[in-house]
């Protein structure tokens, strides 16, 4: 406890120190555009330019405007077919021809306009630029009204003293609730669940302090009265402020930087990022924001205080040319990673100051359409992926110390998928806002384009459809086959035995899966199609007589698939059970929709079609019996020798490494024969499939060793030769192995075969 106390007390005097930074950083955010409007305001005009008449003002307004240009050209393509539909009626194939290279026409004439447009755009900006001191010069005039008694020395210190009104509630706000930061830090940082808390209880408490800087800066000057001019700057600037803290706070509370002195902050980051990564993007981020803020909250004032539109672009240049800086600046010095030699920049970096300076350049030249198009063509991506890695992340397993406990995979699964619809439908209605599509007319329009963009937004919303049950099925099935290998069942002495349901469902699920996936895409395309306007009908009925064909000239696959089938239906077999079938014998390992694959004891793997399986032997259900012969001498007590083989039999049935496995221990049938060299007796055992083996050869080790004990003879082949003498003293010497000896050896076999001929006859 005294531990946590002086890490909280350092961190209190850690935060204390970055909130008085905070402050520093807002004024410096904020004050650098007011200070550059007041300076502008309080000098002399250097120059005044002519103004072009107000309604020549509004008229050329109203021609950039992007819905009368549509106008027009719907006009211009109505009095075109109206005049030249008699003509094509009656044209010459000179004339068809013609039509057929409109298209490169078109295109080439596209081009030539979307080069005119960024030509007057540019001719515009370098047109104002003369014009912004006299613009500037009626903003002085007409603000000094409203500020006569306050400069913009008075604004700055107004904005300076709400801001640290609100750093003085947010500190009283961080010092009332500690108790909440000391259940923050209680939480563990080894289960997933504990990380998730920690992560949750870090962003509820930020947008607390959030709140609280809010209410104390904006909140507190709204409760006076004050003029309308600097009510609408101060608060402006003020929400800017807002805004910068919170950017600052929710990356505190994400990235753990390395001031909140948190022990392995790593573990408790909502993303796999490094210490010196995390320290570097909480640097810059707040900083790019805090510029971005600043420059939107002096955008939003100053149309107001009598800068027009054009003025109000070539200003966008320069705000646009602050952001490229810093934001390269943000690139060009963050850590390097390991593939890095130290030196040079990789790839990523060039690639990311090209995307920077080309989004600088559509900005230049007025391509806003395709600025929105390609911001969102990288941004959506990369919190995509961002947000993928930090859900995993987050979620991982946990340690061993806390057990490895685990979020399922369909709570994983759904949390990832719906983060990520959430981010592409956000970013399509931005676009559609940014472009000016007016979902309403468009349902009611049934214009060329307004039928491709509703079908790409259907597309759109059944692919997302479509991947988000998908993921959902996909984890599920994940969830059930949960291992690589089969499931085991840990009895009493930790003998593993195969879990039939594991097997089962590691048998089904993978076929089952393949049949899902195949069911969802083809549904989703079908409905894809539909929705742009196909019609499916004749699609699905050619589909239909296709595979009536496919299936006749395919009869081996499709007797494959059908026989596979009733295989599974019949539960001949599951995934690691050892079965043989005709020539075939192994372990099963996988399952397609046509063939099996075993896996021989020698190693060998046979890819087997169902169609050619036959009758199937399974030698790894329920249980086996194991028969096995044992001989013994002619001059054998049998009833002690099976006395002895009982007692064996039934101490490995006792020993811990064998009794789950033993069913009925092994025991002595009977006598199977009289051999050739001693009394054969039939011996049997039952286990669970592959039980028996080693069995076996302790229970051979066993009885020789309790046969040779009680003088029992395990006999084996021997040849008695007549008429050979050994002289005396010599029964144990080496026998020399001469012609005579051999034909000594072989006349006694022929002796003994004939002997045994007529016995039988």
């Amino acid at each position: 406890m005294p531990r946590e106390i002086r890490r909280l007390r350092a961190g209190s005097l850690a935060c204390a120190a970055r909130l008085g930074e905070l402050t520093a950083v807002f004024v410096l955010n904020a004050r650098p555009l007011v200070f550059g409007i007041a300076l502008l305001l309080a000098g002399p005009a250097l120059a005044q330019a002519p103004v072009p008449p107000e309604k020549v003002k509004q008229l050329f307004e109203l021609l950039d405007d992007s819905s009368v240009k549509a106008w027009v050209a719907e006009q211009r393509n109505q009095a075109a077919r109206s005049t030249g539909a008699p003509a094509k009626a009656e044209a010459s194939p000179a004339d068809a021809s013609s039509d057929a290279a409109a298209a490169p026409g078109q295109m080439n004439t596209m081009a030539s306009s979307m080069l005119d447009r960024i030509k007057h755009h540019i001719e515009a900006i370098v047109r104002t630029l003369p014009s912004l001191p006299g613009q500037f010069a009626r903003v002085r005039e007409k603000t000094m009204e409203d500020m006569s008694s306050r400069g913009s020395a008075g604004v700055l210190l107004l904005i300076a003293i709400f801001i640290a009104a609100g750093v003085a509630l947010t500190w009283a706000t961080y010092r009332l609730t500690r108790p909440f930061r000391l259940w923050i830090i209680a939480q563990p940082k080894d289960t997933p669940i504990g990380r998730a808390k920690k992560i949750g209880g870090r962003t509820l408490y930020s947008s607390l302090l959030i709140v609280s800087f809010a209410l104390g800066s904006a909140g507190a000057f709204m409760l006076f009265d004050w003029p309308m001019l600097i009510r609408e700057i101060v608060l402006t600037f003020l929400m800017a402020a807002v805004v910068t803290a919170g950017v600052r706070m929710y990356l505190a509370a994400m990235l753990v930087p390395s001031f909140m002195q948190v022990e392995n902050a790593f573990e408790v980051r909502a993303l796999p990022v490094t210490n010196e990564t995390a320290d570097h993007w909480f640097y810059w981020l707040p900083r790019i924001v805090g510029v971005f803020a600043s420059f939107a909250a002096a955008f939003i004032l100053l149309p107001g205080l009598g800068i027009d539109r054009d003025g109000m672009m070539v200003l966008s240049v320069g705000a646009d040319f602050v952001l490229l800086v810093l934001l390269l600046l943000a690139v060009w010095r963050r850590p390097r990673t390991r593939r890095d030699d130290g030196h040079g920049h990789t790839a990523a970096t060039w690639l990311l100051t090209a995307y920077f300076v080309a989004l600088f350049l559509e900005r230049i030249a007025g391509l806003y359409t395709w600025f929105w198009f390609t911001l969102a063509a990288f941004v959506l991506p990369f919190a995509i992926v961002l947000t993928q890695r930090g859900v995993n992340f987050v979620l991982r397993p946990g340690s061993e110390d806390a057990g490895r406990p685990t979020i399922p995979a369909v709570t994983i699964a759904v949390i990832d998928r719906g983060i990520r619809m959430i981010l592409i439908l956000a970013a399509a209605y931005l676009l559609a806002r940014v472009w000016g599509l007016d979902m309403q007319a468009m349902r009611d329009s049934d214009t060329t384009t307004t039928l491709i963009l509703r079908g790409l937004i259907n597309v759109m919303v059944i692919a997302l459809a479509a991947d988000f049950g998908w993921s959902i099925i996909k984890a599920l099935i994940e969830r059930k086959l949960g291992i690589e290998t089969p499931h085991a069942v840990i009895g009493e002495e930790d003998v593993p035995t195969l879990d039939p349901q594991q097997a089962r469902l590691r048998t089904l699920l993978p076929i089952i899966q393949n049949i899902l996936l195949a069911v969802i895409v083809v549904m989703a395309v079908l409905m894809m199609l539909a929705s742009v306007g196909i019609q499916i009908g004749p699609l699905i009925a050619g589909a239909g007589v296709v595979g009536v064909a496919v299936g006749f000239g395919a009869q081996t696959i499709v007797k494959d698939v059908i026989s596979g089938v009733f295989y599974l239906l019949d539960d001949a077999f599951r995934v690691g059970e050892y079965i043989s079938s005709g020539s075939y014998r192994g372990t099963v390992e996988s399952f397609s929709l046509r063939s099996v694959k075993l896996r021989h004891h020698r190693g060998p793997l046979f890819t087997i079609p169902f169609g050619e399986l036959g009758a199937v032997q399974n030698q790894s259900r329920d249980w086996v019996t194991d028969k096995f012969n044992i001989t013994v001498g002619y001059d054998t007590d049998i009833d002690f020798a099976r006395k002895l083989i009982k007692r064996i039999g039934l101490e490995l049935a006792e020993d811990p490494e064998f009794k789950n496995w033993v069913i009925e221990p092994i025991k002595m049938q009977g006598v199977q024969e009289f051999g050739e060299y001693g009394i054969v007796l039939r011996v049997k055992v039952t286990t669970r499939p592959g039980g028996a083996f080693a069995m076996k050869g302790r229970f051979f080790l066993r009885l020789r060793q309790a046969f040779k004990e009680q003088g029992i003879e395990l006999p084996f082949p021997t040849v008695h030769v007549e008429g050979l003498q050994i002289p005396h003293g010599q029964e144990n010497a080496p026998v020399e192995i001469t012609p005579e000896l051999k034909m000594a050896v072989a006349q006694s076999h022929a002796n003994r075969r004939r002997r045994k001929a007529s016995t039988t006859e």
